[in-house]
């Protein structure tokens, strides 16, 4: 196996304005998820937030503790919400076991033990993408199915939004420190997502973007609200939204993403949608 990592510094967003579409695509694309038997991972300065991807094929992978931690474990000082978006897979986390079909999210809570992660079949693996983010806390670990998510239909077809918001490690869900992530599906025939644009700025976010077909894209949209800039991705990358930015995207195909958040998570009410206004 092979473990890959890359530290990301935040910008502020008075820098980020002078960005050109080579630097805005360094410093916030993931482009390289996952590959064959590897774990590919990002720790941003944004939360302290890693964002990654482990693909088994051949092999058992771990998940090791990479130099910035400065931990024996991963899982140290750490909680991890993950979501399987490939064939079915088993993540074992210590002395537990945990079977992860398509779609299907597991919690791990802070402690001192081993994770890896190994596929059903190399000839369709699973693919195990990932948030983690600092936890002061230890909470049990829960797989989660998109049956026991807390379910938000928003939008319509005639706006091009109609979506489902599978809310799954979420605080009514399962018990977490900081993180919180879900699942969002759009209808066919529905491209926008997160729509009226918003900031929220005491929490980061990464979005993964899947089910884009090869020959399709998505052009994500962030930056200040009276400053914004876009970035055009494939299916299976990911992108960091800092905490200044706003965050959404229109696709040339419906598409499913997953979202994560890390910070001061449980109290909305800091979000600022004058975007929308800003648009009128």
């Amino acid at each position: 196996m092979k473990t890959n990592y890359e530290i990301r510094y935040a910008a502020h967003p008075e820098d980020a304005k002078s960005y050109d579409t080579k630097r805005i695509r360094r410093d916030f694309l993931i482009e390289k998820v996952f590959a064959a038997d590897e774990v590919n991972m990002v720790y941003s300065m944004y939360d302290r937030m890693v964002v990654g991807g482990a693909m088994p094929v051949a092999e058992e992978l771990k998940l090791e503790a990479i130099d910035p931690l400065k931990a024996p474990y991963f899982t140290t000082r750490r909680e991890i919400g993950l979501f399987n978006v490939g064939g079915a897979g088993t993540v074992k986390v210590g002395d537990e076991t945990f079977e992860l079909g398509y779609k299907e999210a597991l919690y791990i809570g802070r402690g001192d033990r081993d994770v890896t992660f190994s596929s059903k079949d190399a000839a369709a693996p699973a693919k195990f993408y990932f948030n983690s983010v600092t936890a002061h806390k230890e909470y049990p670990c829960k797989k989660v199915t998109k049956a026991e998510a807390v379910v938000a239909h928003m939008g319509a077809l005639e706006t091009s939004n109609e979506r489902d918001i599978n809310k799954m490690l979420v605080s009514q869900v399962v018990p977490t420190c900081q993180l919180q992530m879900g699942m969002t599906e759009l209808a066919p025939g529905s491209v926008w997502n997160t729509m009226p644009a918003h900031v929220h700025s005491r929490r980061m976010e990464a979005y993964f973007y899947f089910e884009v077909p090869e020959d399709q894209a998505v052009c994500h949209f962030m930056g200040e609200i009276d400053e914004t800039r876009h970035i055009w991705m494939k299916g299976d990358q990911a992108v960091l939204s800092p905490e200044w930015s706003i965050h959404s995207a229109a696709a040339t195909h419906n598409y499913t993403f997953i979202w994560g958040m890390g910070g001061e998570n449980l109290d909305y009410g800091d979000q600022d949608f004058s975007l929308i206004t800003d648009l009128k």
